[in-house]
């Protein structure tokens, strides 16, 4: 049975009572007595006590392990804690036929955040020049995914060159930026290493290479998915890009390195890029994202819920879609009655539309539509 540990109080108490019996005629629950206040101080002192033997018994073991003790663990599979990635993507600026654009040039995006030309270009005779850009690194490497945006997002020149407008916008999506990976994840990732055994190519195997990649955090996969001798990769990003519902930003296709088909672009690059040197050799691999699949409700019995009520009902469903949602797969209605219904002030509603359990169609996932009170 689990050891109950003792409370401060209990521990004043017990402290109390030992030197009441051990030291007759004293009364140590006096308010000025030394010996009470003796005992207050080797009750703190055991109770500082528990707590590190309990904080002990927590870093020893992987389920419950946290920081450096949790990598520890994970390191006896090979797992190690995703650090933060920086996005990256394309920016245009009008220009001077012949301007110049180099490497290494400071660049501000619209809100302030710094970024660097990684790849500097020479404007052509069309009047603009497309640089590939990266945001520059959190400092303490904590953090990436602020970096990520959409194409049309606003840059500028920090400092005037010759022949270049000093306004530019993002050609394409900024894509890969990824903050350092959670306690959580690292410790799923690592329970699912001690589980799964490598195998050399098995479902497993893609999951857990894809896993690893930063920012991603649910992977299906697909045999024969593109004809015979294709693996197709799906994989989500809910935290890196929230912002498009966790969709990854990109183009499906297969690795840079791979010269039998169209790589891909983004985010699917980062994943078709990363399984190449981890996959089996004659396996054609693609990286792909999932399909949105947009799912409208209606729910009776709550015309009166408040606005607050109505983002957490939301947020309930959304949740649910992520637990249960896979490509193709089939999200059970009972599953998001039960999420609403967890919800304080929700008792009597009833799901009116969609009637049944929620089907995706193949290769795609749910997501909330409109959510109708009635």
């Amino acid at each position: 049975m689990p050891f109950s540990r003792p409370n401060l109080s209990d521990l004043r108490a017990l402290v109390a009572q030992d030197i009441a019996a051990q030291l007759s005629g004293t009364d140590p629950l006096l308010r000025f007595s030394n010996l009470g206040i003796l005992g207050h101080v080797l009750a703190g002192l055991s109770h500082l006590h528990y707590g590190y033997l309990d904080w002990i018994a927590r870093q020893a073991v992987p389920y419950t392990a946290e920081d450096e003790f949790l990598e520890a663990w994970a390191a006896l599979r090979n797992v190690t804690r995703e650090a933060a990635a920086q996005a990256s993507g394309t920016v245009t600026f009008p220009a001077n036929s012949g301007a110049d654009l180099p490497t290494g040039t400071p660049l501000t995006r619209g809100d302030g955040v710094a970024c660097t030309v990684s790849s500097g270009a020479v404007a052509g005779s069309g009047g603009s020049v497309t640089v590939m850009v990266t945001v520059n690194a959190d400092p303490a490497g904590l953090t990436g995914a602020f970096g990520n945006c959409v194409a049309g997002t606003q840059f500028s020149l920090v400092s005037p060159v010759a022949g270049i407008q000093s306004t530019g916008t993002a050609a394409t999506a900024f894509t890969g930026g990824a903050d350092l990976e959670s306690d959580s994840g690292l410790r799923s990732r690592m329970l699912q290493a001690f589980q799964q055994v490598p195998q050399g190519g098995a479902e497993v195997d893609y999951v857990t290479w894809a896993l690893a990649v930063p920012g991603v955090t649910r992977v299906w996969v697909t045999r024969n998915g593109m004809g015979a001798g294709t693996v197709v990769v799906r994989f989500m990003m809910d935290v890196s890009e929230a912002a498009h519902n966790g969709f990854p930003q990109g183009t499906d296709g297969v690795s840079t390195f791979e010269t039998r088909d169209t790589p891909a672009t983004g985010d699917q690059l980062a994943v078709a890029n990363a399984l190449y040197t981890l996959q089996p050799v004659t396996a054609l691999v693609y990286a792909v994202a999932p399909r949105p699949a947009t799912v409208n409700f209606t729910i009776s019995g709550l015309s009166t819920a408040s606005s607050l009520l109505q983002s957490q009902i939301a947020a309930a469903i959304t949740g649910a879609f992520q637990l249960y949602g896979a490509p193709g797969g089939t999200v059970p209605l009972s599953a998001i009655e039960s999420a609403i219904a967890a919800l304080p002030g929700t008792s009597g509603f009833v799901i009116t539309a969609p009637a049944g359990n929620i089907v995706s169609p193949t290769g795609a996932l749910p997501v909330l539509g409109t959510l109708t009170y009635s």
